[in-house]
């Protein structure tokens, strides 16, 4: 293997709990962010239409963070920071599909108490539920 190819393996659990600390830091930002972009533009959304309305901006906006950044490079702020990367199972960045798909799903177990993050603990891969359902893994990125 020469200098430019990359070695890949699976991460501790540590590292993928660590890394996932770190990106809730980042969504917590990103929506402080898109709260007040969204205030600005439309005003009080504390009841309501406008509370919905707020709530799927800031869903649709924290997605594409994550979409663009898998589909871009396979890693997001956080996943730079701990040399991880998000690949698919010919070992290649996602597509706009699987991305998409991988966000739903996410979202879904975030809903469900975080059970699809939990399954690494049992999953033989340390993968994510919606990882193994979609043939997705993180892996580490080293040279």
């Amino acid at each position: 293997m020469n200098n430019n190819e990359l070695k890949s393996a699976a991460p501790s659990l540590l590292k993928l709990g660590a890394c996932l600390v770190y990106e809730s830091l980042t969504v917590i930002a990103l929506s402080f962010v898109l709260t007040g972009v969204f205030l600005w533009l439309a005003g009080d959304a504390s009841h309501g239409t406008k509370r919905l309305a707020m709530q799927l901006f800031l869903w649709l906006g924290i997605g594409a963070y994550f979409i663009r950044c898998w589909l871009k490079s396979g890693q997001t702020l956080a996943m730079q920071a701990w040399r991880l990367q998000l690949l698919d199972k010919n070992n290649h960045t996602l597509d706009l599909k699987l991305a998409v798909i991988r966000y739903i799903l996410a979202t879904l177990s975030l809903m469900l108490l975080g059970l699809g993050f939990f399954w690494a603990i049992v999953d033989r891969d340390n993968l994510f539920l919606h990882d193994r359902l979609l043939k997705t893994k993180v892996q580490v990125r080293c040279k």
